[in-house]
């Protein structure tokens, strides 16, 4: 029989061993949540990549122990250590990407923003730790930059901002080693000489087999708030802005000539100076302004054509003023389309962010004065040729957690014109259930000259969601109403007199470690759209499978019934598509999509056998030549014929020189044919379009650069939104981005 004695001493041997398991246990997650200190260093590093600055001994060093993608926060298969220091006016971030066979590292020479398809490492900042929106920096092992802001209530990734830090990369023995300065000039913070905490998130992308990406701490699966699970790093105490100015003169010498009857054409060299000027009186309030500002694009749109849909087609945002914090002003309902202020002759912007408040106006005259028509059935563009002043402004109040409520504005006004526009949003989360919703009124008048059906149109828009999130299920429920007489002439709302219903649920089943299917999901929706006299306009039924597995494969099955209004009749169409994407060797990827199914013919208002393929290839040869074809074929057969059939190439090669200089060419075409027979009305048997551009830049950094280039057809002007053979131009655009005093 045991003493008493030895029975306690087990006693407490087992009470002292359970202790030490549950800390063994505990530690580590208590250690993955405590801030990280940041430490500040008196001698700045040289940006080589070789990490060889007593400052990195001083560092406070980062394992990035975790996979998250795809795996669910396992132990991550490769060592990364991150290092992070800072001096008085800029932050010191290091990467050490251990690999085992470096010659299996992916990586090439890439125009600036466009690495994410090879092996990186980086940051994400939350610099007012708000949960509201994070700056990312990235660096590609051969030093090519990235950087975005994610704005955490859209999820959207932007990537059009730029900011101007400096970086380096090596690849070695072992792997390989990175290094970013980024000036506190960049970065928007509170202001204060105390210190400060922020939201911070160290990352590495590894694609390999599937898309690793490692992190420095786990990350839930299906957590509705990303930002809100960033470790918090502590420091920066006594940090400086400089002067926060930014003063960048431009000039662009251009010759642009239009074919006519007799033969090409132009005004002649026309040479147009330009400057913008930002400042920074505090890191959480920027003033900007642009005069003579070139707006032109010095880079060719993709091209786009489709024949099913009536409603105008989107191209996104390229010019650097209205792409600065443009974070700030979106809203539910895309309110604010800057590509509708064509040629403006300046620009007046101011952001900012206080304590709980953030706001953003901007105030621009424009040469032109360009609309969308909106409509129930389709819109379309049209042009004032008049001078037209325009101004917007948006401001959001953030409530603890991530709630907040907003309001935002526009106002354009010209001769004879008036589109004025007012509206509130807001939205709520807490856990798993996100609420949001925004309401908009307009009041509008027009000149007789655009013939409308109604010259002084006033309405309202109101949109409603409530959507659902967690690790295995997404739901998704919306309204939508917008009244025949709502516009938004400074946004992108093609489609007013109608009411839309939606709603969308769909599971995801993932893979054990090291399976070769990591995820599967699938799921329904609906929607019906009505007009506002209470015809119903589209009623859609969709079901769809998708699988994410080898070779960094995704696959999708689309199949679905549509039931839609047309020239006074319902027709029943049906669809089905099948998306492939795949990245089978390093450098190669490859897109297809097929479309097949009963579809509308609008032009004549009768169904037809629709097939749609569109095809995408990217190949990266050697370390900096890179070519992109994109492709689409679509046709309709019907009654017996081919009733129309169309084409679409885009093709674009390019040779990065190093990570500054490339050189581009871009080569684009589409082709329609009718068949004339098989249509009531008149229309044209063929149609071609063919455009041309070949450009060398050298950007020293975003906004110190050069660009020289010719453009044959294509989008030469900021109105010109289609392929076309009679125009032509040769342009130089220089910039320099110019800090006094550092």
């Amino acid at each position: 029989m045991p003493s008493p004695i030895s029975s306690s001493r087990r006693t407490r041997s087992s009470v002292a061993s359970a202790a030490l398991l549950l800390y063994c246990l505990v530690a580590p997650l208590h250690a993955a949540d405590e801030p990280l200190s940041v430490p500040r260093v008196d001698v700045d590093i040289t940006v080589d990549g070789r990490l060889d600055e007593t400052a990195w001994q001083q560092a406070t060093q980062v394992e990035l122990s975790y996979e998250i993608q795809p795996g669910d926060s396992t132990d991550a298969a490769v060592a990364t250590t991150a290092y992070v220091a800072h001096t008085d006016d800029a932050l010191l971030i290091a990467f050490d990407a251990r690999e085992p066979d470096p010659t299996q590292i992916r990586a090439f020479l890439r125009d600036r923003d466009a690495l994410f398809r090879d092996d990186y490492a980086g940051v994400m900042l939350d610099t007012f730790d708000d949960q509201r929106r994070a700056y990312q920096f990235f660096v590609n092992p051969l030093g090519v930059q990235a950087d975005r802001v994610k704005e955490e209530a859209s999820g959207r990734e932007d990537d059009a901002w730029d900011g101007l830090w400096t970086s380096a990369a090596q690849i070695t023995d072992s792997g390989y080693r990175i290094e970013m300065r980024i000036p506190f000039a960049t970065l928007r913070f509170r202001p204060g000489e105390d210190a400060r905490r922020w939201g911070v998130r160290f990352l590495r992308a590894r694609p390999r087999e599937n898309p690793y990406m490692y992190a420095n701490q786990p990350i839930e699966r299906g957590a509705r708030c990303d930002l809100c699970s960033m470790r918090k790093l502590e420091g920066f105490a006594g940090i400086r802005q400089g002067r926060g100015l930014e003063i960048t003169p431009t000039l662009t010498v251009a010759q642009a000539q239009s074919r006519e009857e007799d033969g090409w054409r132009g005004e002649g060299v026309q040479i147009e100076p330009g400057v913008d000027v930002a400042w920074t009186p505090s890191p959480s309030l920027t003033l900007s302004a642009t005069l003579n500002p070139d707006f032109s694009q010095v880079e060719s749109d993709t091209a786009q054509l489709d024949l099913t849909t009536s409603f105008s087609l989107f191209f996104p945002e390229k010019r650097p003023f209205f792409l600065e914090a443009a974070d700030t002003f979106s809203t539910p309902l895309q309110v604010l389309y800057t590509r509708q202020i064509a040629d403006p002759d300046f620009g007046l912007r101011v952001t900012g962010r206080e304590g709980s408040n953030a706001y953003g106006a901007v105030v621009a005259r424009d040469a032109v004065t360009q609309l969308l028509i909106p409509g129930a059935l389709g819109s379309r563009f049209r042009v004032l040729d008049q001078p037209s002043n325009a101004a917007f402004a948006r401001y959001r109040h953030d409530f603890e957690g991530q709630t907040s409520l907003g309001a935002v504005t526009t106002l354009r006004s010209g001769e004879d014109y008036r589109n004025a526009l007012v509206g509130f949003d807001g939205r709520w989360q807490r856990g798993s259930h996100t609420l949001s919703g925004q309401w908009l009124r307009s009041d509008s008048r027009y000149p007789g000259e655009l013939a409308l059906d109604d010259a002084a149109p006033v309405g309202d828009a109101l949109l409603a969601r409530y959507s659902f999130g967690n690790r295995n299920w997404i739901a998704d429920l919306q309204h939508t109403r917008i009244d025949p007489g709502f516009r938004a002439d400074l946004g992108f709302i093609p489609q007013v007199g109608f009411g839309r219903s939606f709603a969308m649920a769909a599971r995801n089943w993932y893979g054990a470690n090291g399976a070769a299917i990591t995820r599967i999901s699938a799921g329904v929706d609906g929607e019906t759209i009505d007009r506002s006299d209470g015809q119903l306009l589209e009623r859609e039924a969709r079901g769809f499978i998708v699988v994410r597995g080898p070779l960094q494969s995704i696959a999708q099955i689309t199949g679905g019934i549509r039931e839609r209004f047309w020239d006074g009749r319902m027709f029943d169409e049906t669809f089905r598509q099948l998306y492939l994407e795949a990245t089978p060797w390093a450098g190669v990827r490859t897109e297809l999509v097929v479309q097949t199914g009963r579809q509308l013919d609008l032009r004549a208002s009768r169904l037809g056998d629709f097939t749609k393929v569109d095809g995408e290839l990217w190949l990266d040869i050697g370390r900096g030549l890179s070519l992109i074809l994109d492709g689409s074929v679509q046709t309709l057969e019907r009654d017996g014929g081919t009733a129309f059939s169309a084409m679409v190439l885009d093709a674009r090669a390019s040779w990065q020189f190093d990570p500054r200089q490339r050189l581009r060419l871009s080569l684009q075409g589409s082709e329609v044919e009718r068949d004339p027979a098989l249509y009531a009305t008149a229309v044209k048997r063929r149609s071609r379009d063919v455009a041309a551009q070949l450009l060398y830049s050298y950007k020293l950094n975003p906004r110190t650069a050069a660009y020289l280039g010719y453009s044959h057809g294509g989008y030469a002007d900021d109105d010109q939104v289609r392929l076309a053979d009679r125009d032509r131009s040769l342009f130089l655009k220089l910039s320099y981005a110019w800090q006094p005093g550092g």
